[in-house]
Parts: structure tokens; C-alpha cells; sequence
């Protein structure tokens, strides 16, 4: 590790810091319906949606009639997509003659984008066409976001009111968070990224030769227009396979900070919205710090294990240089425009947040390095998250944070003067139980049968890391992956598409059904014995909450793939 390193960190850090209180007020004025710079140009646009489609933008839903709407609007979006990919071959703006997808690509690229995940078991540039790449992708990328911001809005309005029989309108909300929130930065930002190199055109791709004589296709295309929102709403699909340590989708420094600016961005600025709305900021910036404890020491130790040398490379008989490179740090996979230090940083990031974007390859990462961004998702992509899951997945562990707290004082757990019931708590423990369901059951079914066992490119607990974090990642909706799995098959995309969407839906009926119990209740005013949970304390609880179940679900798991695997390398066996 260098100074240099940690400053780039710091640097970030303090960007995100700087951004978050007048993002989230920005924010908050949005979903409140009041005035903004923007209101006389979208305004008008706002109003004609809600005229065409019926909507009245007065008319509130009852938190049934909110998930409802929000799972109609999500299958209807997935029917839609799935077909656009199947019929691609006769649709236009098709110029290389990509051809439709098979069934169960298909359907795993379409509950992929529909659920925020953006999920790859595809080559986006030999594969989608760019009707395919805007109409569907680009699209989801703009309203799976919106939809997971709205819901957790309506969640915080439930704790913001009292008495209640509503949590909002869906229509509303994703309306206003599409024009209000996405569209303008994605719009400024896709300009700024095209001045600094990204290609935005419709043009075939391009042959050329090389100067050994070899012929070379270069991919392009509208890839500003989606690395953009990509990045904004925590999507994380790349138009090339590279990813973002693609020179096409991250043409240099400037664009990889921008990028991990944007992706943490919106998950940071809502814990601002959270305080504004319950009338207290400090319960946001106490939100944020728990967030801001785990995503340090995350960076830190993914960071510390990169910016060694592997010891079973360094003991290898190898000339002057390589031994050199090793002294720097594990390069393997890494995106050596950038160093450990971004590298490391990224991938703390995007499975902080439920992006997926890469610029390094986590296979590549050393044991101990993968077992970070695995361990960032398994917790429930709550560090800053993805646009609006992070935050709500937050409260969800608040809520228990404040169960624990009141059986260790013998008293009513309250949390912003809500009483918190048995009824609360099990919706709570539900949505939080639901992923390691998914994770750990579908991993165990895939190590232990001849289709699953087919997947992975190396064997021993690498191999065992590779099931285990792709069924992490698609079950955290994050969608990044451990490159050495071969996942476009019958049996990985049918079992990975579950993951995505038992991850992403049955996460938020239970979450929406605690919100329309929280804002049916009264307030209660502050006593002597409530427990402040806008300090240090409940700072500190919170985080062990989160760190003790996390790691009581997934330690065992953890102990058969990274952890053994970083035990074996100090003896110099590598699988």
C-alpha cells in the first residue's frame, strides 16, 4: 500500500461526503412534489404522463396497492424485453445481424435488467443488437432504478408518518424519479463522457488491420447513453464484455472517478432523504456512517491483500522484471492504467453498491481480496447499496438493531417513535432471511450436481468461490461475477434468473407490507428511557448487528472457498 493509494481513497471519500446533503435535499424536494431548478421545463412533460396514463398524481396507495403496481409495472417490463431479445434478428438498428437469443438467455437477461441486476452470461458485443442495447437494457437501466428508489421512499414515508393508510403513488414516483433524477444527470453526464472518448453513434463496426497484418473488428456503438445510468442507477451491464476496464467505457482517470462518484451516489444522498423526511438529519448521517465504517474497512483490506505479492508467483523461479511487478502488488487482472489502488477501490464500490461494474477481474483477486466483494453483497448490498435497496435494506437491520436493544433494557423497542411489534420484526427477518435462502441453496445445489459442477474453470475452493459469488451476486441483484464460471447454459441462467428475482421481489413485498405497519402508527414523543439512535451507540450497534448475523449466515461458506483457499496459497498450492 502507498500514500498515493489511500490519498485516491480519501479523495473519493470526501467527494461522496460532499455531495450527499445537497443531492439529498434536491431529492427530497422531488419526491414531495415542491418546486425544483428543473420544474419549468419537466413540469409541463409530468403533467401530459399522468393526463395520457390516467394517472392522478393526488391519489395515494395503500401499501398493497404500491407493491401490486410495482410488481405489474416489473412483469410487464420483463414479458417486453424477453421478446425484443428473441425477435432481434428482424427488428432494426441491428447492423452487425445479431441474431435472436436462445429461451433461457432470454429469460435470464430479462429478469437480470428488470431486477436492477444486469447480470451478463452473454458477450454484449457479439450478441445484442443496439435496438436490443437501447430500447431494452438502456430502459431498464433507467426504471428498474427508479423503481427501487421509489420503494424506498414509501418505506421512509412510513416511518415519517403517523396514523397513515398510505405509502405514496408508484406511477408518481417513478415518474418523477425517471424526469427529475435520472435524466438530467444521465443526459449531462453521457455528454461529458462522450467529450472525454466514449463512442454514441449507430455506425457498424469497424475493420481494420493491424500493424502485424492481422484483421481486427472494433466494436462501438451508443455506449455513453448507457454507461452513464449504468453507473447512476447501480445497474452495472456493460455494452463490451470488459466492462469498465473497457477503454471505450472508461477512457481514463477522470471517467473511472466520475464513474465511482456516480455509483454511490444516489445510495449515499438517500440517507440524507431519510433525515429530511423524518425531520431529524442526524439519523441519516448516523445511517451513513455505519455505511461509511464498513465500506472503509472493506476497501482496507481488499486494498491491503492486492497490494501484496502472491506468494506462490513470488517463489517461482521468474527473471528480474516479473519478480519487480510482484513487488508492487497482485497485477493479475488488474486494469494497469488505474493500479491497485483504483482497483481495489472499484470493486469495494460496485458490490458496495448493487452496480456490478468492473474495471479489475475478481477472479483475479487474491483470496482474501474476493472474499471482500462477496462478503459487501452478502450482507445485503446495504453498504450505500443499490438506488434505494441499499437504504431500505439499511432500515431493515435497524429495525432489528432496535428489537435487540429493547430486550437487552426490557423495554418496547421504538425506533423515530414507532413502536416496533412482533409483526414488524418477522417482516423484517423475512426479507432479510430471503437472501441467504437463495444464496446458499442454490450454491449447494450447484456444487453438488453434474450441471453446476460443469461451470466453473478451476477446481478446489476457487472453483467453490466461483458458484458461491455468482449465486451471491444475482441474488444481491449486484450482477458482477468471478469470470472463471461459464454460466451461459440451461441450468445456470434458468437457476441464476430465480436468484435475481427472489433477491429483488420477494425482498420487497415483505419490506412494503412492515412499511403500510409503521405508517398506520402513532408517533410516540421521546422519553427518558427511548434509546437515541442518532449517535455513536447505536452507530456501533447497528454495525455489529450487521456484522454478527452476517457472519453466523455465511462463515461456513466463506471457510470452504476464500478463506481455505488463502490458507492453501501460503503453502503454495493454487487451484
Amino acid at each position: 500500500m502507498t500514500l498515493n493509494g489511500w490519498i485516491q481513497i480519501l479523495i473519493f471519500s470526501a467527494i461522496v461526503i460532499a455531495i450527499t446533503r445537497p443531492l439529498g435535499g434536491y431529492i427530497t424536494r422531488v419526491f414531495a412534489g415542491e418546486r425544483t431548478f428543473l420544474s419549468p421545463l419537466l413540469r409541463p412533460l409530468e403533467r401530459a404522463i399522468y393526463t395520457v396514463s390516467s394517472i392522478d398524481e393526488d391519489e395515494e396507495q395503500h401499501w398493497l396497492t404500491y407493491a401490486f403496481a410495482m410488481l405489474a409495472f416489473s412483469l410487464v417490463g420483463f414479458v417486453f424485453l424477453y421478446a425484443l431479445q428473441r425477435l432481434q434478428g428482424m427488428l432494426p438498428f441491428n447492423p452487425q445481424t445479431q441474431t435472436g437469443l436462445s429461451e433461457h438467455l432470454a429469460f435470464n437477461t430479462a429478469i437480470s435488467f428488470v431486477s436492477n441486476t444486469n447480470w451478463q452470461s452473454y458477450v454484449p458485443e457479439t450478441t445484442m443488437s443496439y435496438l436490443t442495447q437501447m430500447a431494452g437494457l438502456t430502459f431498464h437501466n433507467f426504471v428498474s432504478a427508479a423503481t427501487g428508489i421509489a420503494l424506498a421512499v414509501a418505506l421512509i414515508r412510513a416511518f415519517a408518518r403517523a396514523s397513515a393508510k398510505t405509502v405514496g403513488n408508484f406511477w408518481v414516483d417513478l415518474t418523477r424519479c425517471t424526469l427529475y433524477v435520472l435524466l438530467p444527470v444521465s443526459i449531462v453526464v453521457g455528454l461529458f463522457f462522450v467529450w472525454q472518448g466514449m463512442p454514441q453513434n449507430l455506425s457498424p463496426y469497424t475493420e481494420v488491420t493491424t500493424l502485424e497484418g492481422a484483421k481486427q473488428t472494433i466494436a462501438q456503438g451508443p455506449v455513453a447513453s448507457q454507461e452513464v445510468i449504468k453507473m447512476f442507477g447501480t445497474n452495472g451491464g456493460g455494452f463490451f464484455n470488459a466492462n469498465s476496464a473497457h477503454p471505450y467505457e472508461n477512457p481514463n482517470a477522470i471517467t473511472n472517478l466520475v464513474q465511482m462518484v456516480l455509483i454511490f451516489s444516489i445510495g449515499a444522498a438517500l440517507t440524507n432523504v431519510f433525515g429530511r423526511m423524518v425531520k431529524d438529519e442526524r439519523q441519516g448521517w448516523a445511517i451513513f456512517a455505519v455505511m461509511g465504517i464498513l465500506f472503509l474497512s472493506g476497501a482496507g483490506v481488499l486494498y491491503a491483500a492486492e497490494a501484496q505479492p502472491n506468494p506462490a508467483f513470488a517463489s517461482l523461479p521468474i527473471d528480474a522484471s516479473a519478480s519487480a511487478l510482484q513487488a508492487g502488488g497482485n497485477m493479475e487482472g488488474k486494469e494497469v492504467r488505474f493500479g491497485i489502488a483504483n482497483s481495489a477501490l472499484f470493486a469495494t464500490v460496485t458490490t458496495d453498491a448493487s452496480c456490478g461494474a468492473v474495471n479489475t477481474m475478481h477472479d483475479s483477486l487474491m483470496p482474501l481480496g474476493g472474499a471482500v466483494p462477496l462478503v459487501n453483497m452478502m450482507l445485503g448490498e446495504i453498504i450505500f447499496g443499490g438506488v434505494g435497496s441499499g437504504l431500505y435494506g439499511m432500515l431493515l437491520f435497524a429495525v432489528i438493531a432496535v428489537f435487540v436493544a429493547g430486550l437487552m433494557v426490557g423495554r418496547t423497542p421504538e425506533y423515530l417513535g414507532k413502536k416496533i411489534e412482533a409483526k414488524d420484526v418477522k417482516m423484517a427477518m423475512l426479507a432479510i432471511l430471503i437472501l441467504p435462502l437463495s444464496i446458499l441453496g442454490f450454491t449447494a445445489l450447484a456444487s453438488v450436481i453434474a450441471p453446476g459442477l460443469a461451470g466453473p474453470a478451476n477446481m478446489g475452493p476457487h472453483g467453490f468461490s466461483e458458484i458461491l459469488y455468482a449465486y451471491t451476486s444475482t441474488t444481491a441483484n449486484n450482477g458482477s461475477a468471478f469470470a472463471g464460471l461459464t454460466a451461459n447454459t440451461p441450468f445456470y441462467n434458468v437457476t441464476l434468473g430465480f436468484a435475481m428475482m427472489i433477491g429483488r421481489f420477494l425482498m420487497i413485498v415483505p419490506m412494503l407490507a412492515m412499511a403500510g405497519s409503521l405508517a398506520a402508527k402513532k408517533i410516540v414523543p421521546p422519553s427518558a428511557g427511548t434509546f437515541p439512535t442518532h449517535g455513536g451507540l447505536f452507530v456501533g450497534l447497528l454495525t455489529g448487528v450487521i456484522l454478527i448475523m452476517g457472519g453466523l449466515t455465511y462463515f461456513p461458506a466463506l471457510a470452504l472457498g476464500p478463506f481455505v483457499e488463502h490458507l492453501a496459497l501460503t503453502h503454495m498450492q493454487v487451484f
